[in-house]
């Protein structure tokens, strides 16, 4: 029997409804949403109205759609009082305030699931499903997103990545730069492929008012030890775009190619359209942890967003 939650809403700009109405099609239903409004004189958010609820009917889960820079306090506010949380990337603006996040959700055992919807985008799955065939990988194509593969002793050739992530001028996600903007996407799609312990970030620089980074990851152990990483970001560009292309050189048996893929369709104008399922399967997958299952494959994922932030967040090479 699927169960009814009651949840609150940190923020309902674009993404907090959106959110919030898909839920809302779950059955769950909002006690209430906390939005610019519910901000005191000094423009702190009141705690008394969030124990309030939790005392008189308990929350069961909250949604963070506010402004990056406020994540880290919603998060831990809901997190000490063992309310789950589904928050919009990224999980925070330093790593070690998103490593103390994700740590904190374990020990208190509660859900921390960060909406880096790519993660759950269909194009994205079939890629890396298709790509690690390529090399060779062995096990379960169907295994948890944040399992790393093994792979076979004739796949350790070295190979080229490039994730360029694209977009005109929008004023939303502005409290933040580009790499805590755009960069986390494509680096958590990265971890989804390879262990974070056996990557270094050889290249990382921010420019053109920090709407614009390249960064390059090196492989450097591990089944994959030698593969290059390149991630290109915008959000200021003349286009619009999200691919990944791959460069796989020759190695017995397989002759050298490369090919790129979209990650979404474009629109008559060149523009790119949002792939729907991605939310979709975002939403339904936080329900399936909110509802007990799969709990160890969201611990990983939430580790793997606090990387995707301690790797966004490096220092400038």
């Amino acid at each position: 029997m699927k169960k009814s939650y009651r949840a609150v809403l940190f923020g309902n700009g674009t993404m907090g409804e959106r959110h919030r109405k898909f839920f809302e099609k779950s059955d769950v239903r909002f006690l209430k949403i906390f939005d610019l409004d519910s901000l005191d004189a000094d423009g702190n958010f009141p705690v008394s109205l969030l124990d309030e609820l939790v005392v008189n009917g308990g929350v069961d889960f909250a949604v963070i759609a506010s402004p990056a820079m406020t994540h880290y306090q919603y998060v831990k506010l809901c997190l000490e009082r063992k309310i789950s949380v589904f928050v919009e990337k990224p999980l925070a603006v330093t790593g070690s305030c998103a490593q103390e996040l994700a740590d904190l959700a374990f020990r208190n055992n509660v859900t921390l699931f960060v909406a880096q919807s790519e993660c759950f985008n269909p194009v994205f799955l079939n890629f890396r499903k298709h790509f690690l065939a390529e090399l060779g990988a062995a096990g379960n194509a169907e295994r948890d997103f944040q399992d790393a593969p093994r792979m076979s002793e004739c796949s350790n050739s070295p190979f080229r990545l490039e994730f360029r992530r694209e977009h005109k001028y929008s004023s939303r996600c502005r409290d933040v730069n580009v790499a805590l903007d755009l960069l986390v996407h494509d680096l958590s799609l990265c971890l989804s492929m390879f262990r974070y312990d056996d990557l270094k970030v050889s290249k990382f620089e921010l420019f053109q008012n920090e709407d614009r980074a390249q960064m390059q990851i090196n492989v450097v152990k591990g089944e994959f030890a030698g593969a290059e990483l390149c991630f290109i970001v915008d959000r200021n560009s003349d286009i619009d775009v999200r691919t990944i292309s791959v460069e796989l050189p020759r190695s017995p048996g397989r002759p050298a190619y490369d090919y790129s893929v979209s990650l979404a369709p474009h629109d008559e104008n060149g523009d790119v359209v949002h792939v729907s399922d991605s939310l979709e399967n975002e939403h339904k997958f936080f329900l399936k942890l909110m509802a007990g299952a799969c709990s160890e494959w969201g611990h990983r994922a939430a580790k793997c967003a606090a990387n995707a932030v301690s790797l966004a967040t490096v220092k400038q090479i």
